[in-house]
């Protein structure tokens, strides 16, 4: 079982957990990061890192966000790695919490 990015990272985009992953399992699109389920190891070091609380277990995952999970496999075989912090887009703040950003993610 793995780890998935949920909405709440959709224009909020913090790279604190790529940072802390040991096996680089994060993939950076433009407004939002996914983690490959095939690479994750499940060592748990990423949840805390994020400020905005968009990392979890995928059996945690309600059922509203279940959609994150194909997300997560499909665009982590597109997107290019991450394993660095980066800066957070400067209107991250602004988008924390906001609901229904779905539409809003960029491929």
């Amino acid at each position: 079982m793995s780890f998935i990015v949920t909405e709440n990272c959709i224009n909020c985009k913090y790279t604190d957990c790529a940072d802390v992953c040991p096996v680089d399992a994060f993939y950076e699109g433009p407004n939002f990061l996914v983690i490959h389920p095939d690479e994750c190891i499940d060592c748990a070091l990423c949840p805390s890192q994020c400020p905005v609380g968009a990392i979890m277990e995928e059996r945690d995952v309600p059922p509203e966000q279940r959609v994150f999970i194909r997300l997560n496999a499909e665009l982590a075989e597109t997107w290019p790695n991450i394993s660095e912090k980066k800066s957070a887009p400067p209107d991250a703040e602004e988008w924390e919490g906001v609901s229904g950003k779905l539409q809003l993610l960029e491929r």
